[in-house]
């Protein structure tokens, strides 16, 4: 099966866990930020979490927005590392019962986990074990498929080592030669403090389709919302600011468009954002126009944070036929 969509991402099991606003001033962590760990930080953190409920699902950026866009009908496959472990099993055989094709890679090292803090402001904060995800390189992208995909997606977070870095431009470099769309989520405010001028010379020298949060164009730019989202579309012909519960922004070859949100009780923001990518990338795809395609995004972004976990709604489908009007 050929897939519309290849995404490259670090597969990793996330365990969630609800705690108390203090408990992430405690860890000296920066609230609603993913934060790089080493196995010891992980199960320290484990031990100080005890006997609380952890419930688990398999996540990751990419691999987010790939099983959401299957659940919706297109054909997608995800690039990138697993371990020979249990918890390796269990990510393939979650991804495979969405529908996602696998182009996993099995490494040296145990599946990669994050640990997500959920406290009752709803926001969540991530602490990410890579393991295995470190490993992938360029001669782990499986040989045709970028170039038969209508879209090469993938997230800051491949700037975390050189050799996903490396595999993530081997990647383009394959999907400009095929005329196969490029497309980037910055995915992180940290990632950006980390990587700022990498991902400006990728945005303005490679990108297609650009995603990003107000504060990670706000970071990028170096200005306030308003003029940051004018001078990204001065660099990148199409792009996307999501911006939680106000008003996301879309430009477009120097126009900007302003697309409402959708109200809804929030139980848990995680993975909101790789799902409003989701949804954008659908309407495009299916050639809606670009507000349109704002506001599938911004639903299908509403009905994710309804609920625990970064997973969209199994009906999901259903529920944006209805929006449709279909």
């Amino acid at each position: 099966m050929k897939v519309d969509v290849f995404g490259l991402g670090n597969p990793i099991i996330d365990i969630l866990v609800h705690v108390e606003g203090g408990f992430i001033e405690e860890l000296g962590l920066t609230k609603g930020a993913m934060h790089l760990i080493t196995e010891k930080d992980k199960n320290e953190l484990l031990n100080r979490l005890g006997k609380q409920k952890l419930e688990v699902e398999a996540g990751g950026s990419a691999p987010n927005t790939m099983a959401t866009l299957s659940l919706l009908g297109i054909n997608t496959g995800i690039a990138g590392k697993i371990g020979k472990d249990e918890l390796g099993d269990k990510y393939l055989s979650i991804i495979g019962s969405k529908n996602v094709k696998s182009y996993l890679k099995r490494g040296t090292s145990e599946t990669g986990t994050s640990i997500i803090l959920i406290t009752p402001d709803k926001e969540r904060t991530m602490n990410t074990y890579l393991g295995a995800c470190k490993e992938f390189g360029p001669e782990d992208l499986p040989p045709d498929s970028i170039e038969e995909a209508k879209i090469f997606y993938f997230t800051g977070y491949m700037w975390d080592t050189e050799n996903q870095k490396s595999a993530t431009m081997e990647g383009i470099k394959r999907a400009k030669k095929a005329g196969t769309q490029v497309v980037f989520d910055v995915a992180d405010p940290l990632a950006v403090e980390r990587y700022r001028e990498d991902f400006l010379n990728l945005i303005e020298n490679h990108v297609d389709i650009l995603f990003a949060n107000a504060a990670e164009a706000k970071m990028l730019m170096e200005k306030e919302l308003n003029m940051a989202v004018k001078e990204l579309s001065k660099i990148c012909k199409l792009g996307v600011i999501k911006n939680g519960e106000k008003n996301s922004f879309i430009f477009n070859e120097g126009e900007i468009i302003e697309v409402q949100s959708f109200k809804t009780d929030v139980v848990d923001t995680t993975g909101a954002g790789d799902n409003y990518a989701a949804g954008f990338l659908y309407g495009i795809l299916k050639g809606y126009s670009l507000r349109k395609c704002g506001e599938i995004a911004s639903f299908i972004a509403s009905k994710t944070i309804e609920k625990v976990g970064a997973h969209a709604p199994g009906n999901i489908a259903k529920l944006v036929k209805i929006l449709l009007g279909k």
